[in-house]
């Protein structure tokens, strides 16, 4: 098949050589934040949600730990670009065999639909929330809203990075505004940030610890990431250049991410001051979440919390396709249209969506909720190995090689999130 576009790293309009210090430092900004919507996704809101209800504050060391987890993971594939100057998805297909190349381009395409899957169904219950529309119908309203985004002018270039990083904006200040309707004890904040001996004796609140930690790498990240560093290098020629990028790089990524903390910790939060002296039953999903801020809270807080989730699965839907993007032109060199890329994961995921739905109705989107993170957590060890390897590679590495310290701990980080991920589809798949 013919190429019909250029690629993404061809059609970002981001020059770094520049006399200007200021001006150089704004051309590297970006990457981090589009990111960060991938940790403030659906299931994100779920977990912590979960979380809150449960156990109050008690949790908030997890999304703690979870958020560093993240900066420290996002930061190796930035390193390991900026040594390359080649996107992830390159990279394996270049460097392994090409059945494991092939392997890993087909398990993460099965991610990106598991992803899309999610993202779909958080935008249609929001949807359901502001305006009573059904779930089915939600759903595709939601795919029609990113083709929209997607087929802006200048949509292969930065203008779904500002739209995505508007609709962050959003759900940031939608949460700065929870707070400060919620209330919260700021000394029980503080507290939830310490972690407990109670994490490791009550299986249950482990397993949320887990699945919080589990929920916040995400595949799809590490190539988009990678992607979009890769799009601002064409013109990164000198070893300094590089240090240079990389310190910028770093305040984006480490700034966007603990934003997403500070998020995630919010929602957790909001959860914990609403579900306050709720009888205990059943994990509450985000809909009953919603009811009890409407009860509990006020009217307005619940629909700010509506607004929050539409803009959160509507940002992330669109960061999902455009790692798809990258994943299709990396391992196929195939490079294709936004809009194109977006049909072919929308429909891979929209079919068994609307399948579903239109057999058992609404009541069947937590059990796709839970489908989708399994399917997740079974493809995220098959792209951090790769990587991983890549890493320790000093050769490919060059000048940005790392040290042994920092390469046990990389090890060790991706030897705990295989056996994570690996524990909690398990553990899921069996409930």
């Amino acid at each position: 098949m013919k190429t019909v576009s250029p690629t993404i790293a061809d059609t970002v309009p981001t020059p770094v050589r520049t006399p200007a210090v200021g001006r150089r430092f704004w051309t590297m900004l970006g990457p981090g934040f589009v990111v960060a919507v991938g940790y403030m996704d659906p299931g994100n809101w779920a977990t912590d949600i979960a979380a809150g209800s449960s156990f109050g504050f008690a949790l908030l060391s997890a999304v703690l730990i979870a958020s560093l987890a993240g900066i420290f993971l996002q930061g190796l594939i930035v390193r390991l670009t900026l040594a390359t100057g080649t996107d992830l998805a390159r990279l394996i297909r270049q460097r392994f065999p090409r059945p494991v190349a092939m392997l890993v381009w087909a398990v993460s395409e099965l991610a990106m639909i598991a992803t899309d899957l999610a993202e779909l169904l958080g935008s249609a219950i929001a949807l359901k929330l502001l305006f009573g529309i059904p779930i089915m119908a939600g759903v595709v309203i939601s795919a029609v809203l990113t083709f929209g985004i997607l087929a802006l002018p200048g949509a292969r270039g930065r203008a779904p990075e500002l739209v995505v990083g508007a609709l962050m904006s959003v759900v940031v200040v939608c949460f700065a505004w929870e707070l400060a309707i919620a209330r919260p004890d700021p000394a029980a904040l503080l507290a939830g940030l310490v972690p407990s001996v109670e994490l490791a004796r009550d299986p249950e609140m482990l397993y949320l610890s887990l699945g919080i930690v589990g929920a916040t790498v995400m595949p799809h990240n590490l190539f988009l990431h990678s992607g979009l560093v890769q799009a601002r290098l064409a013109e990164v020629k000198t070893a300094e250049e590089r240090r240079q990028a990389a310190r910028w790089l770093t305040v984006d990524l480490s700034t966007a991410l603990a934003l997403a903390g500070l998020v995630n910790g919010a929602i957790l939060a909001v959860a914990a001051v609403a579900f306050q002296g709720a009888a205990a039953g059943a994990s509450p999903g985000i809909e009953d979440a919603h009811a009890l801020l409407g009860s509990s809270i006020g009217g307005v807080a619940a629909l700010v919390f509506a607004i929050a989730l539409l803009a959160a699965g509507q940002s992330s839907t669109t960061t999902g396709t455009m790692a798809g993007q990258m994943v299709t032109e990396g391992f196929l060199n195939l490079r294709l249209r936004p809009v194109t890329r977006a049909l072919i994961t929308r429909g891979a995921s929209l079919i068994p969506a609307l399948a579903v739905l239109g057999s058992a109705g609404d009541r069947a989107v937590d059990g796709l909720l839970v489908l989708s993170q399994v399917v997740l957590a079974l493809t995220l060890p098959f792209i951090l190995i790769p990587m991983l390897l890549l890493l320790r590679n000093d050769k490919l590495m060059g000048g940005l090689a790392m040290a042994p310290l920092t390469l046990r701990l990389a090890s060790l980080t991706v030897l705990v999130l295989t056996g994570l991920s690996g524990w909690l589809a398990g553990t899921t798949a069996m409930v």
